[in-house]
């Protein structure tokens, strides 16, 4: 027996989701990477463009956890058959 076939783009969703939570917990951890790579930060050192770009971050990640998950629970397309006949059991 096979295992599951996911198409490419859950895989896409899952890293990108991944990838999101982790910047979203930089972010929450180290507040200025932002202003060490961009240099001087837009905000006056308030924090607040920190917390929306965290924020951002996560709600990003959860979207695309949540489409990942879709994906996931997509009902199983049957493959076409080689022969051409279609993957019709009955041919």
């Amino acid at each position: 027996m096979r295992g599951r076939v996911v198409r490419r783009r859950f895989w896409a969703e899952l890293v990108l989701a991944g990838i999101g939570l982790v910047l979203a917990v930089v972010t929450a951890l180290v507040p200025d990477w932002i202003e060490r790579l961009g240099g001087e930060g837009g905000d006056a050192g308030s924090g607040g463009t920190e917390r929306a770009v965290a924020l951002a971050f996560l709600l990003a990640a959860a979207v695309l956890a949540l489409l990942a998950r879709v994906e996931w629970r997509r009902p199983m397309q049957p493959a076409l058959a080689r022969d051409g006949s279609g993957g019709d059991p009955g041919r």
